[in-house]
């Protein structure tokens, strides 16, 4: 007899985009391909999600009105459909929603957590309120995923050091592949690519760029790729400090593969990380990162290695460190890309996400 074809849904709180072709993105085709492998029959959800060709081989569930667990449940509803594994991306863990799948579905749940916390932690009421999800919703998760040794530290301390056996670290990777590798020196050419919102610290970088003398501005450019929200307040402040011959605001740009070697180095002050794509994703274009220490930033950046790090916040210590490198004071030269090509690659990522699967 035939076995039975399994049935996997991939619920992701992930917007896609075609000018935003990133490592998630890479990995989600990935992932697919070697489950159909497999066997497998999946179904991936998402929200918001307009067709484009590069997923143009997944089949894909949405709704422009609902979120992703929403969009979820109602598609099981609608055609009474059993899954024998659940997998979430993105989403709020220990929710009712889990409790809902577990019930309905009574397959293997994965959560996968990517959700970067508060520098200083959260509130006291939070704190609490995830402490008790973890008591009562928990138990209806057979896996949590930590993409980083930090991601699994806080989980373990918002909703409790009991779920310590069903937690496991998988690194994010990329596809090597893509990424151009630099080969000469870029000449004081800084790189941003981040969604544009406070808790990434562009605000932070215009300020140290407005503090550097006049002759050390003149000699750098810097470039952000990305949008958000903050986007108008960011353009207004650098304009309002007289930046703009200085750090220019390019917009989203699917070719960042192809962009991240015309820099010598890439800036990330940023206040809240898990484990950052765009940091694989500029190390295997051999360009150096200057960053902040918080999530798993310090679980790949070494300092004077691969890049430097500096306090989040600090604004004077990120201009110390531009004014250095400007001044050929601080300088890497070994190629960073090695790590990567040796660690975090997608192909790892994938093999290790379905390794933890049942029966693969």
């Amino acid at each position: 007899m035939k076995p039975k074809t399994k049935n996997i849904a991939i619920v992701c709180n992930y917007i896609l985009h075609p000018s935003r072709i990133g490592g998630m993105d890479r990995f989600f085709i990935a992932f697919d391909k070697k489950v159909k492998e497999k066997g497998y029959h999946i179904d991936w959800f998402f929200s918001k999600y307009k067709a484009f060709e590069f997923y143009k081989d997944l089949n894909i569930h949405t709704d422009n009105e609902s979120s992703v667990e929403h969009v979820f449940m109602k598609y099981c509803k609608q055609y009474d459909i059993k899954y024998d594994i659940v997998i979430t991306h993105f989403t709020e863990l220990c929710s009712p929603f889990y409790k809902w799948v577990k019930l309905k579905h009574g397959g293997y749940i994965v959560a996968v957590d990517h959700n970067p916390r508060p520098i200083k932690g959260f509130p006291i009421k939070k704190r609490i309120k995830n402490r008790i999800k973890g008591i009562f919703y928990s138990k209806y998760i057979d896996r949590f995923i930590a993409v980083s040794e930090y991601t699994k530290k806080h989980i373990l301390n918002d909703y409790g050091h009991f779920l310590t056996p069903k937690i496991c670290v998988v690194y994010n990777g990329i596809a090597r592949h893509v990424f151009k590798k630099r080969t000469t020196d870029r000449s004081n050419k800084f790189i941003v690519a981040s969604h544009l919102r406070p808790s990434k610290g562009i605000q932070d970088l215009i300020k140290a760029v407005s503090i550097l003398s006049e002759n050390v501005k003149k000699e750098i450019r810097i470039d952000i790729y990305g949008e958000g929200p903050y986007e108008s307040e960011l353009k207004a402040l650098n304009t309002s400090l007289n930046l703009d011959a200085y750090i220019q605001f390019k917009g989203s740009s699917p070719l960042l593969s192809e962009l991240f070697c015309n820099y010598n180095f890439m800036l990330q002050p940023t206040y809240m990380e898990c484990f950052s794509l765009s940091i694989l994703e500029s190390l295997s274009a051999n360009v150096p990162v200057v960053t902040t220490q918080v999530g798993g930033n310090l679980e790949v950046i070494t300092h004077t290695e691969n890049g430097y790090i500096y306090p989040a916040g600090n604004v004077e210590g990120l201009a110390g460190i531009i004014n250095n490198i400007v001044l050929k004071n601080y300088a890497i030269k070994q190629d960073v890309s090695k790590l990567v090509e040796e660690q975090y690659y997608l192909e790892k990522m994938v093999k290790d996400h379905i390794n933890l699967l049942p029966c693969t």
